[in-house]
């Protein structure tokens, strides 16, 4: 099982003209996942607001599965995570929490940014090593398969 990172219902403010989730609140709802493992690596709002180093995202990949609508609840889980010394690469799932089917998925690289200067920083190794612990503990249940951006970490 990847690692449940949040569950949303889906609210009218969501949903457009087509009666179900628009796309840009999938987003939204994966964001509010990725703020999740985020702030675990220590590099989420709590950092970027007293550290002043966060992430950016530069390049994501996001696929609609099925259509969620207002009422409906979703699970956002973390299926892939890794990283390279200034770079991370994840993948997100969503699933509607009823039927246990996937709604979603978006695969993210980011950049560590020192917000001060804001330039691409090198992660430090108190978080590379939070990451990697993470990774050790998780990695049976990530899924490595259709990736887009795994050629984008330098290691």
């Amino acid at each position: 099982m990847s690692v449940l990172l949040t569950t949303q219902k889906i609210i009218k403010k969501w949903t457009d003209y087509n009666n179900h989730m628009n796309l840009s609140y999938y987003i939204l709802v994966f964001d509010m996942g990725a703020e999740v493992i985020l702030s675990k690596f220590m590099m989420g709002s709590h950092s970027a607001n007293t550290t002043k180093k966060s992430t950016m995202v530069v390049e994501t990949h996001t696929t609609y599965n099925r259509e969620v609508k207002e009422g409906d609840e979703v699970n956002v889980v973390l299926s892939h995570f890794d990283h390279d010394n200034k770079r991370l690469h994840y993948k997100l799932e969503m699933y509607d929490k009823a039927k246990n089917t996937l709604s979603a998925t978006t695969e993210v690289l980011a950049l560590y940014i020192d917000l001060n200067v804001r330039k691409v920083a090198e992660i430090e190794d108190d978080k590379k090593n939070i990451m990697d612990k993470f990774i050790n503990q998780h990695k049976s249940n990530f899924k490595s398969d259709n990736l887009k951006f795994s050629n984008k970490l330098k290691k």
